[in-house]
């Protein structure tokens, strides 16, 4: 057979690795993603993920909690987990239920998995919805077909790129992209804390960050921000938030643990450092939506846009979104997952519509 092609995408069915049609494709590993998975295989779908793999600062498998320390707001963990160690039990709660897998080697269980969540797993190069079943196509070359398509692939936190930044955001070093998920945490209480950003985002972190601070910087490379009128008002007025203004950080100093940041005066060049124990960046997330090629309805901020706010249908009938890639509102683990429930419930009922068991 020749290639068939969809909308910026080419397949071999010849070349497929499981000529079978899935009921039910998962693309992402985080929250929403292994919700999703735990609720189709356990309504006995057995549901095939693409979990997406480490590239630069791109998401983990895992997704962001792969890049948080301590968990303390997800029900049921009292004394907290790590990030880490709680994407690895829902990994464990989904493969128990007969979730497979899709690895750089092909297909895996959960016998064949030993190395968890640090598996080489591809990413999702393409897909083609404009038809069913829908094609999926991984960048190791794997090939699928699917009758229905959950994306729950999450949106990354924007970085500056600096070279030190990503190394203590990794080891727990005091470098986060959320306030609302770490602020919270011991090792920032009481502390001098700084906020990259201007907009809303970065005025609601460094609000939130005031209840844990000694002082919050509002390190801002403009001399005044972007966010609106009455957060800027709220922000200025609050004695614990001091602007840095026309200031760009280039470094960030710190071995095992943040101890401040070097900055730029965007206007005079001039350079100089400013103490802290902690540093979280709000200059946005982008979600990861390229793979699409514009087969999905999209918001003006980039997301996938839900047809009903209450449920996890898209614009393509028989794909639901669910998690960060949706929501540019709460980006927590625990709304993600919920929506993981949702995408996987929507599915299923919709391929009992359909006939497909």
């Amino acid at each position: 057979m020749g290639l068939m092609r969809g909308r910026g995408f080419s397949y071999n069915p010849g070349t497929m690795s499981d000529k079978k049609i899935e009921s039910v494709v998962i693309v992402g590993s985080g929250p929403a993603g292994w919700t999703a998975a735990i609720y189709a295989a356990r309504a006995n779908l057995r549901p095939l993920v693409i979990p997406g793999r480490a590239k630069g600062k791109d998401l983990l498998p895992g997704g962001q909690l792969m890049l948080t320390t301590e968990v303390e707001n997800y029900p049921g963990f009292p004394k907290g987990v790590l990030g880490p160690e709680m994407m690895q039990l829902f990994f464990e709660q989904a493969l128990r239920f007969g979730t497979r897998v899709v690895t750089d080697e092909g297909i895996k269980t959960g016998a064949e998995l030993s190395t968890g969540l640090y598996t080489p797993f591809p990413d999702v190069a393409a897909v083609d919805l404009s038809g069913r079943p829908f094609k999926v196509k991984a960048d190791s070359g794997f090939e699928c077909q699917a009758q229905a398509l959950i994306i729950a692939t999450g949106a990354k936190a924007n970085w500056l790129g600096l070279p030190n930044e990503m190394r203590l955001a990794l080891a727990g070093g005091g470098v986060s992209a959320c306030a609302v998920c770490d602020g919270a945490l011991p090792m920032y209480r009481g502390q001098e804390l700084g906020v990259v950003g201007g907009g809303d985002s970065a005025i609601e972190e460094a609000t939130y960050l005031t209840k844990f601070a000694s002082k919050v910087h509002l390190i801002h490379r403009r001399d005044q921000l972007r966010a609106s009128k009455i957060m800027q008002e709220r922000a200025l007025k609050n004695p614990k938030i001091q602007p840095q203004w026309n200031k760009t950080v280039v470094d960030v100093l710190g071995e095992e643990k943040i101890s401040g940041v070097r900055m730029r005066d965007t206007v005079s060049g001039k350079e100089s450092e400013l103490k802290l124990g902690g540093l979280f960046m709000a200059i946005g997330h982008t979600p990861i939506t390229e793979f699409l090629n514009g087969q999905l309805e999209l918001n003006e901020k980039g997301y996938i846009k839900l047809q009903d706010p209450f449920r996890s249908t898209t614009s393509v009938e028989g794909v639901f979104a669910a998690g960060d890639v949706a929501d540019s509102v709460y980006r927590q683990a625990i709304t993600a997952s919920g929506m993981g429930c949702k995408a996987a419930i929507d599915a299923e009922r919709w391929l009992a519509e359909q006939g497909v068991e």
